[in-house]
C-alpha cells in the first residue's frame, strides 16, 4: 500500500487536529467558495505559531470564508484582536457568520475591500503594533503586503506569507508566471530587508506541493 500526501493529513488531523473549525470548511463550500483555505493541519499550525508568540494582536490579509481567521482568533484569546482584510464581500459575509457562529465574532473585525486601500485605515486606526501578521491573498502583492506588514509591526513580530513555493515554480529564474515572479521577489526582498530575519518552509498535503515564509522583525524598516 502507497500512503499519499492526503493520508498523511488524514491521520494527522484525526489524531493531533481534531473538528475545530470544520463547521466553518463546510459552510465554505456549501455557500460556493473557492476551495483555497488553508488546510486543518496549517491552521493549527497558525494558532501555534500565534500562541508561541504571546500574540494578542494579529493582522491577516485575505479572509476568505473566515477557516483560517478562526484559528488565529482563538490564539489571541479575550481581549485579543484579529483584524482581517477581505476583497469580496460575499466572502466577508460567509466569514462573519462563520466566526460568529464559532463565538469568537467578537474578537474579529472584518474589513471589505482592496487590502492596499484599506491598510491605510488599518494604520490610522491602530494603537498599538500588530503581533503578527498572516499574509494569504493574491500573491502579486505579496512585496507590498510585506512592506505594510513591516509598518505595522514591532521588533519581536512575526510575519508569515503563504503559498510562496508555487510547485518548486519559484526556484525557475526563467518563470512567466506572474505568482511565481512575486514570491521571487518577495524572497529578495526578505533577504535585502534588514529589519527582517526570515527563511522558507516547503510543505507538502491536501494542498500540494508549496510553502511560507516565516520572518521575524529585528528592528524599524530600514
Amino acid at each position: 500500500m502507497t500512503n499519499t500526501w492526503e493520508d498523511v493529513d488524514s491521520y494527522v488531523v484525526d489524531t493531533l487536529v481534531g473538528t475545530e473549525g470544520s463547521p466553518a470548511l463546510a459552510a465554505n463550500a456549501s455557500a460556493g467558495l473557492p476551495a483555497i483555505d488553508v488546510s486543518p493541519p496549517q491552521g493549527k499550525l497558525l494558532n501555534l505559531l500565534a500562541r508561541t508568540a504571546g500574540a494578542r494582536r494579529v493582522l491577516e490579509i485575505g479572509t476568505l470564508g473566515g477557516y483560517s481567521t478562526e484559528w488565529l482568533a482563538r490564539a489571541v484569546g479575550d481581549g485579543g484582536l484579529v483584524v482581517t482584510l477581505e476583497f469580496e464581500p460575499r466572502h466577508a459575509k460567509v466569514a462573519r457568520e462563520n466566526l460568529d457562529r464559532a463565538g469568537v465574532g467578537a474578537r474579529v473585525d472584518i474589513r471589505v475591500g482592496a487590502a492596499l486601500d484599506t491598510l491605510p485605515g488599518v494604520a490610522e486606526d491602530a494603537t498599538e503594533p500588530f503581533d503578527l501578521v498572516f499574509i494569504d491573498a493574491d500573491k502579486v502583492n505579496n512585496p507590498n503586503y510585506v512592506q505594510w506588514a513591516l509598518r505595522l509591526t514591532r521588533p519581536g513580530s512575526v510575519i508569515i506569507v503563504d503559498n510562496v513555493v508555487r510547485g518548486g515554480a519559484v526556484a525557475d529564474e526563467h518563470s512567466e508566471d506572474p505568482n511565481a515572479l512575486a514570491s521571487r521577489e518577495l524572497i529578495e526582498l526578505l533577504a535585502a530587508e534588514p529589519s527582517l530575519d526570515a527563511t522558507v518552509i516547503q510543505t507538502v498535503g491536501s494542498k500540494g506541493w508549496d510553502g511560507f515564509a516565516y520572518a521575524v522583525v529585528n528592528g524599524p524598516a530600514s
